[in-house]
């Protein structure tokens, strides 16, 4: 199929798409990446008489750490976090994650603003913001606001950006220290979406104690979840002391909402999400890389 008819914009300035969101309203819709987009219109799931291309503001493509926080823009494509020094050592969960959404060519044009705006929840790039207290930064003509990422995904697809808004970058607070990262996921085939996955990023002392840890889960309900419960039990203990079965029920054990469809049932994905906590855990545990800055 091919999507309905629209009209094409494409600007360099930040401001002017900005104007066109003011003009068009919600009849208009952002081209970051198109590789959600782009299928979405094409099989009629989507329809905006307005598509505006963002893909050639140089404002959005930047990449740097400042005040404690490593700050991405909005239209940084996933190949070059995969590949980006700063992010491997800054962000090394996002680094992790990064090369599992899709395939090669998905990520050599989608972006990480495209994902986080889509906001699927079986997506791996919303899960880092969840897990990693991530801030948005939102621009429109009524100024520019801040969205804490548990404030952000309000459900599948959804956002709390107003329709007139654009999102210029992401931002994640550096650890301190020597970090450790697991991220696991189990899908139908590889480069599909995940059933479900898990992300987990430590901080260990000396003597393998956990001093500080990030447990997020992914594609189980309509938003990523933080799995805080397992980072209050996880604080204090010694990694051989934790039973990576045990935090992988405790993680989902408080998510009700969790999704079914035609193809898996809602006990069978609550299953695989255990497993994948499970597996993550021991994966970050195990990180042989715990030596970044």
């Amino acid at each position: 199929m091919k999507p309905s008819a629209f009209t094409y914009h494409r600007f360099d300035d930040l401001a002017d798409v900005v104007d066109a969101l003011t003009t068009f309203g919600e009849d208009a819709k952002l081209l970051a990446g198109g590789q959600s987009l782009v299928p979405m219109m094409n099989m009629r799931l989507a329809r905006f008489g307005h598509l505006i291309d963002i893909t050639r503001i140089e404002s959005l493509r930047s990449i740097e750490r400042t005040d404690g926080r490593v700050v991405i823009g909005a239209g940084v494509r996933h190949c070059v976090l995969e590949r980006d020094e700063l992010i491997e050592s800054a962000a090394p969960l996002l680094h992790a994650a990064t090369p599992l959404i899709g395939h090669f060519q998905i990520r050599s044009r989608g972006t990480i603003g495209g994902s986080l705006a889509h906001a699927d929840p079986a997506a791996e790039q919303p899960a880092v913001a969840v897990a990693l207290d991530a801030t948005f930064d939102v621009v429109s003509s009524r100024g520019a606001r801040s969205i804490a990422a548990e404030d952000y995904f309000i459900g599948q697809w959804e956002t709390s950006m107003e329709f007139d808004e654009v999102l210029r970058s992401v931002s994640m607070p550096v650890w301190n220290g020597p970090v450790r990262v697991g991220v696991a996921e189990f899908s139908r085939r590889h480069g599909d979406f995940a059933i479900a996955g898990a992300m987990v990023q430590l901080q260990v002392a000396d003597d393998d104690e956990v001093v500080r840890s990030a447990v997020a889960v992914f594609g189980l309900s309509s938003i990523p979840n933080r799995a805080r419960s397992v980072e209050a039990t996880v604080c204090g203990r010694r990694l051989g002391d934790v039973d990576p079965a045990e935090i992988g029920e405790l993680a989902v054990a408080g998510i009700a909402d969790v999704a079914e469809d035609a193809h898996v049932s809602s006990a069978y994905r609550r299953s695989i999400a255990v497993a994948m906590v499970a597996e993550a855990w021991q994966r970050a545990a195990s990180d042989g890389r715990q030596d970044r800055p």
